[in-house]
């Protein structure tokens, strides 16, 4: 399948449908945790913790229960109050740690203060640590190794660049953003599908001038309408990571992207869009790591 099916309006660039290609991964997902039962294992299951109530929060996690359970995996929901002391909150990884029927655990962020968001992440099993941020699924993914877990943004991205490039070798791939969240990540996959790689950050110079290089641009930089059409190179394909909030001049208010969507589309070959692009797509990579930490898990088990 293919996700970018359908054209912008107006004639410009084909739009990466995150949400459907997000849509068409969880129902596969569903179909393999149904296999997995059938030969007699128990169902995958993925902890979500949220220290706090973060509105923004409370709504993510909402929402990644809700997939979840769509995807036909076991949810457990882990609710702290923002009091939540650091020692706390660890020992409850340690709990879910040893935790037979959980494969995955995910603490969702940002945290309050008083916890160490790092020593959290990296309290998690390597093998639970489905969103992939801990020190050795990082080490893992920087040596190239196989057995490690990706985190799901990028990976997310890079199954949407997957769906219009059949074959990336070669391609001058450029990530403006340089997070260990997405950019540092990002970078690492597109090289490790043969790209030629450039990550450019807030101290990047001529950075307009580098974004009009790249056949593949990745924007993560959490700064709405940072990229104007006039940094797209013709034909390029743009993957748009970044969502803020903002006002309308109708006292409304909407989502954007750190794309100028409007402007970038009349120029680039592919684009996804804001919301509908990224953010469907990082939810579905959570819950394929999900399940592949419990094929693995299953399988060591087994051996």
């Amino acid at each position: 399948m293919t996700a970018a099916s359908s054209v912008h309006a107006d004639g410009g660039a084909a739009l990466i449908d995150g949400k459907a290609m997000a849509a068409s991964m969880t129902a596969g997902i569903r179909e393999q945790v149904e296999h997995l039962v059938e030969q007699g294992h128990e169902l995958p299951g993925l902890a979500v913790v949220l220290v706090g109530n973060d509105p923004a929060s409370e709504v993510y996690v909402k929402n990644k229960a809700i997939q979840t359970h769509r995807a036909g995996m076991k949810s457990f929901m882990q609710m702290m109050p923002e009091s939540t002391s650091q020692e706390e909150l660890l020992a409850l990884i340690e709990e879910l740690n040893a935790n037979p029927k959980v494969d995955g655990i995910l603490v969702q962020l940002p945290l309050p203060p008083q916890i160490d968001a790092a020593a959290v992440t990296n309290a998690i099993h390597p093998d639970k640590d489905v969103d992939g941020l801990g020190e050795v699924n990082t080490g893992r993914l920087a040596l190239g190794m196989e057995n490690g877990i990706v985190p799901c943004t990028p990976l997310g991205c890079l199954k949407l660049l997957q769906s219009v490039h059949e074959d990336m070798t070669g391609m001058h791939a450029v990530v403006i953003g340089a997070s260990n969240l997405v950019g540092k990540p990002m970078a690492q996959l597109l090289l490790r599908a043969n790209c030629t790689v450039t990550v450019a950050h807030i101290h990047t110079r001529n950075i307009e001038a580098l974004a009009r290089e790249a056949d593949i641009l990745v924007v993560a930089t959490g700064k709405a309408g940072l990229v104007k059409g006039s940094w797209i190179k013709p034909g390029a394909t743009v993957i748009d990571v970044g969502i803020t909030r903002v006002q309308t001049p109708e006292g409304k208010s909407r989502l954007v992207g750190d794309v100028v969507f409007e402007e970038a589309s009349q120029i680039a070959g592919h684009i996804t869009p804001v919301p509908g692009g990224v953010g469907p797509m990082t939810i579905a990579c959570l819950l394929h790591n999900t399940f592949q930490a419990a094929s693995r898990r299953r399988a060591s088990s087994e051996g």
